[in-house]
């Protein structure tokens, strides 16, 4: 068993690589055998409005590759739009590119992952005026929550590159052929961020998850979607969503867990206005001032006993003693 385990971190070290991306400091990985098909599943309502879909993927660690439920997530910033990492043949290795964050989706390998992610763009949504609306041709929304919604089924086949493909990966030995356009690879050399922390701890959970891995499932994951979002303590159901600081020029987009602090602090100054209103009115409920009149329910006046007569005031005969 530990001959094993020793020749199985020695292929690990030699077929797994780590090289620093410059375009948004993230890594790419190769691996020197193909990624698993793509599972099918059923996407999960999104509960409320601001939040973006993040496909499932096949992921490689330290037991092979393992997959890395879809789930909703907050968008980073308004107007942001999640372009999916890929795997991609070069020079007899399977090289993961990873997904990025930016004002237009990029390039993705052609794969096709579904619910908006057809191998071109995005077609599961747009912004207008600060607020995603979404495609309810592709995309599964709760309209009770939702309802900055449309229905646009022809543009799928435009955005549409091997339409019913499971294929994980492009180029090499039965992939997708499929090249980056020129918008897309605008969009790749543009400003971008990587992943939220959301989706960051969901990847590691996944990693940590030995059902994850296709050794165990055999491409048939326990979990392929996660029926609840990972928000945290993001916004309300049914609002608009508050995303901290707005667009801005040259993309300055804060962190979502600061945003999310100062959406707290922003409540909270509204929950304490209200608290100086109740203790203004116990004062009217206990009316102390009626309580002080007994003093003068007990003063009886009336019943006061009145004085005796003195002995010389009373009548009667009188004695002279001492009088000539």
């Amino acid at each position: 068993m530990r001959i094993r385990r020793s020749v199985r971190l020695m292929l690990l070290a030699l077929l797994v690589s780590v090289i620093p991306a410059s375009s948004h400091a993230a890594v790419f990985i190769s691996v020197g055998y193909a990624p698993p098909p793509l599972p099918m599943y059923m996407q999960p309502l999104c509960p409320q409005p601001g939040l973006m879909w993040v496909p499932g993927y096949w992921a490689y660690g330290p037991y092979g590759y393992y997959w890395v439920p879809g789930e909703w997530v907050p968008a980073p910033y308004v107007g942001a739009l999640w372009t999916p990492g890929y795997w991609g043949w070069s020079t007899g290795l399977y090289v993961w590119h990873p997904g990025y964050w930016g004002r237009t989706v990029g390039y993705y390998g052609g794969v096709n992952y579904g619910f908006g992610y057809f191998g071109i763009g995005f077609v599961g949504g747009m912004w207008r005026g600060g607020v995603f609306n979404y495609n309810t041709a592709v995309m599964r929304v709760d309209t009770r929550y939702i309802h900055n919604t449309y229905r646009d089924e022809a543009i799928v086949n435009r955005y549409t590159v091997a339409r019913g493909s499971h294929v994980a990966y492009n180029g090499g030995p039965g992939g997708i052929r499929y090249a980056p356009n020129r918008e897309e690879l605008a969009a790749e050399r543009g400003r971008h961020m990587g992943p939220t922390s959301f989706q960051t701890e969901r990847m590691n959970a996944a990693m940590r998850d030995r059902s994850s891995y296709f050794s165990v499932n055999h491409g048939r994951p326990r979990t392929m979607a996660e029926s609840r979002p990972n928000t945290g303590n993001y916004g309300q159901r049914g609002g608009r969503g508050n995303f901290g600081a707005q667009s801005r020029p040259g993309f300055q987009a804060q962190p979502q867990q600061q945003q999310y602090r100062q959406q707290q602090q922003r409540y909270r100054p509204q929950q304490q206005r209200y608290r100086p209103q109740q203790q203004q009115y116990r004062p009217q409920q206990q009316y102390r001032p009626q309580q002080q009149y007994r003093p003068q329910q007990q003063s009886r006046p009336q019943g006061r006993p009145r004085p005796q007569a003195r002995p010389e005031d009373r009548g009667g005969p009188r004695n002279d003693h001492g009088r000539g």
